[in-house]
């Protein structure tokens, strides 16, 4: 519990190093995204965060200027023509998040968490039941149990699964569970695992029942 409190607190030195670190990079990017393509450097969407509160999330911009409200709108398959060139890489290799950094810093993430939905995504935030508003209990993150456990080859409410799993084990583990996931993140980063939604041949009940036993492993 004492690691709840310190959590803000580490999140925000951690980001600021990042940032500090991470600057040479951002400028190259940056001008790798203007000349691939037009229109500006950062995206930003209104995401859901902790106890429904909406805020501006950013990514670098890896898909053409109002992408949402062109074909499959949020969702983004392999092979996508309205992702840009450098926006394949940068998704590829997940430095599309770095942004977020600057929301760690301000206070409206972590590093771990649960992922941030779109704010209309999962419907009404007054209207979610219990096991849905769970997850908005504790801030999202940059990565999380979730995205270490599938990403994008999970449907939503398996996703689910996994963040209430997290909202329950961070008061137990703390510290040594965000460092768990940030190393997983790290693995899948270099593997480019899950990057892009796909129908991966299970059937709900064979991925839930995954899920389930994955609660049992990380419950230990």
């Amino acid at each position: 519990m004492y690691y709840l409190k310190l959590k803000r607190l580490l999140d925000a030195v951690a980001a600021l190093l990042g940032l500090l670190l991470a600057s040479p990079l951002f400028l190259l990017v940056a001008i790798a995204i203007r000349l691939d393509s037009t229109g500006p450097v950062l995206f930003s969407q209104q995401r859901l965060s902790r106890n429904g509160r909406i805020f501006s999330m950013y990514k670098f911009r890896t898909m053409q200027v109002g992408a949402e409200r062109q074909g499959t709108g949020l969702f983004n398959y392999k092979n996508d023509a309205r992702v840009t060139k450098v926006g394949r890489f940068l998704r590829n290799t997940s430095l599309d998040e770095l942004p977020q950094l600057f929301n760690v810093l301000r206070g409206d993430m972590a590093l771990v968490g649960p992922r941030p939905p779109v704010w209309y995504e999962l419907g009404d935030y007054a209207t979610l039941n219990r096991t849905y508003r769970k997850r908005f209990e504790v801030l999202p993150g940059i990565t999380g149990l979730a995205q270490v456990r599938g990403r994008n080859d999970l449907p939503w409410h398996v996703k689910i699964l996994y963040d209430n799993r997290y909202v329950d084990l961070i008061k137990k583990k703390g510290f040594i569970l965000d460092l768990n996931i940030l190393f997983m993140t790290f693995v899948s980063c270099f593997g480019s695992k899950s990057v892009y939604e796909q129908d991966t041949g299970e059937t709900d009940e064979s991925v839930i029942a995954r899920a389930h036993a994955d609660e049992e492993r990380y419950g230990r």
